[in-house]
């Protein structure tokens, strides 16, 4: 690991006119003054040669400018300029993910800090994280905490002889296979990840040979496919994770269309070239924990120094499998719920079959307290964690850390169409195999742009918990005093 936290670089768009909240219209009677040059703080005007033109136009902050001194519209002298909300902006996102949350992921992907005008905390689904505020933002509240704050969290509290893991902030990556996602979006997660000292995590596709150079931070995943599970990339996992369930499919298993797997891919997974793959629901051979056991105990067998983490998706009854787990000898329990997942994964199943995390959370935190295990099981948590707010809200209703998954994705610029699973796959080129789509994403500019949003959730982690007074991210851990829920009664005053 380099310099903590790593730097910062700006990294703009791919794209030549990138999606913004705003369009500007610039009139005829322009004169190229230059003013709006000199005046907007975002940057958004350039010239080019002797001509005036909003190149930047994704940074305008619109009407948040209305009445200031630095507003273009007011202070132009010919009156030549327009600000209009782009029509485009209302096709863009959902009640979960809203356009402002896209924008400014966009946005720290961008610059690695938190956008000042733009929404980048909560999304619009009326529920769950939504409603959840911390204290502080309440009271106006500026505590003057100034020591250091640790946000590290160890993975291994079994104290059984295996090695010591420890993360230096409370994410680390889900698993997306080698075919749901192109080779380059793997390599550019497992790069970011290596520079945060976190985990990225294969998935259940099999293991490229291309993720060697960052093993250390790469966990392999045994699903119930067993596509591309090999002994020797087991052996070179520092964490093993069994997927027993999806949140965002629970009971449905996985499904890899047959136009996602071209050659590369069926080598890899030990398959035909074109052929859909399914991984079946459940695994045939665990019916009881005596089963869920004897897994376990074959990957500490194959490999004695990797932790074992069990992936599950939020079930009522998820607090009997957490202490399940428990007791066949894992070190991890990965609670998904619902609302994760991408485009492969039905809305039907997404929105009414598992229980929300924000509600998973704290009944297997509080189970495992009674049983008295609490100190030894980490609790990560998964299923709809997009901003760093999700992140502390999840630690402070009962989870250790969180797996991150789609707000990577929209770091490279996602636009969340939910078109992964159809045809050639994404048209953006992130979650595709096809040539062509995937030569679109350049590798050291997808990493650099999630290490960026890495850092903007690095800071506001960092800023939470000195509002709150704390000087470590495990002080936080179920700390469900320090949040309120927003009903629409309080809401409406």
């Amino acid at each position: 690991m380099g310099s903590w936290p790593p730097e910062v670089k700006g990294t703009t768009s791919r794209f030549k006119r990138p999606l913004g909240k705003y369009k500007i219209i610039k009139r005829a009677n322009c004169n190229n003054c230059g003013l709006c040059v000199k005046l907007c703080p975002c940057g958004v005007y350039k010239f080019i040669g002797k001509k005036v033109m909003p190149l930047r136009e994704y940074r305008c902050i619109g009407f948040s400018c209305e009445g200031s001194e630095h507003y273009c519209v007011a202070q132009c002298p010919e009156k030549a300029l327009m600000v209009i909300k782009n029509p485009t902006i209302e096709a863009l996102g959902d009640y979960r993910w809203t356009s402002d949350l896209i924008l400014s992921t966009w946005y720290q992907a961008e610059t690695g800090n938190p956008p000042d005008y733009m929404e980048y905390k909560i999304g619009n689904s009326g529920g769950g994280f939504d409603r959840l505020r911390f204290s502080f933002e309440f009271e106006n509240q500026n505590f003057s905490l100034k020591e250091d704050v640790s946000t590290t969290i160890d993975l291994n509290r079994r104290n059984d002889g295996r090695p010591q893991v420890t993360i230096s902030v409370p994410w680390y990556g889900g698993g997306m296979s080698f075919g749901s996602v192109s080779l380059t979006t793997m390599l550019a997660r497992a790069k970011a990840c290596m520079e945060w000292n976190t985990f990225t995590c294969t998935g259940e596709g099999g293991y490229p040979e291309a993720l060697i150079p960052y093993k250390d931070h790469v966990i392999t995943q045994v699903a119930t496919g067993l596509f591309g599970v090999r002994e020797e990339t087991i052996k070179r996992a520092r964490i093993v994770e069994f997927k027993y369930a999806q949140g965002a499919k629970p009971g449905l298993g996985g499904h890899l269309l047959g136009d996602k797997v071209t050659p590369d891919v069926a080598r890899m997974r030990e398959s035909v070239p074109g052929i859909s793959l399914f991984s079946p629901f459940p695994f045939h051979s665990v019916y009881s924990v005596e089963d869920h056991k004897k897994h376990v105990d074959w990957i500490k067998e194959i490999n004695p120094k990797a932790l074992i983490s069990v992936k599950v998706s939020t079930p009522v009854d998820v607090d009997m499998v957490a202490i399940g787990s428990y007791y066949a000898g894992a070190h991890i329990i990965h609670l998904d719920g619902s609302y994760g997942g991408t485009g492969a994964a039905p809305d039907i199943a997404k929105k009414n079959i598992a229980m929300p995390i924000e509600l998973a959370i704290p009944k297997v935190h509080r189970f495992l307290l009674e049983e008295g295990v609490r100190d030894e099981m980490v609790i990560i948590a998964s299923g709809g964690i997009r901003t760093a707010y999700d992140i502390a809200k999840a630690i402070a209703l009962g989870a250790d850390g969180v797996v991150i998954g789609t707000a990577e994705l929209v770091a490279l610029e996602c636009t969340r169409c939910g078109n992964c699973e159809r045809g050639r796959g994404c048209p953006r080129g992130i979650a595709t195999t096809d040539m062509e789509l995937s030569s679109m994403v350049e590798l050291e500019w997808a990493t650099q742009r999630i290490s960026n949003l890495f850092h903007s959730w690095y800071l506001q982690l960092i800023d939470i918990l000195r509002r709150l007074g704390m000087h470590s991210i495990t002080e936080l851990v179920g700390k469900t005093d320090c949040l309120f829920y927003i009903d629409k009664w309080s809401e409406n005053g």
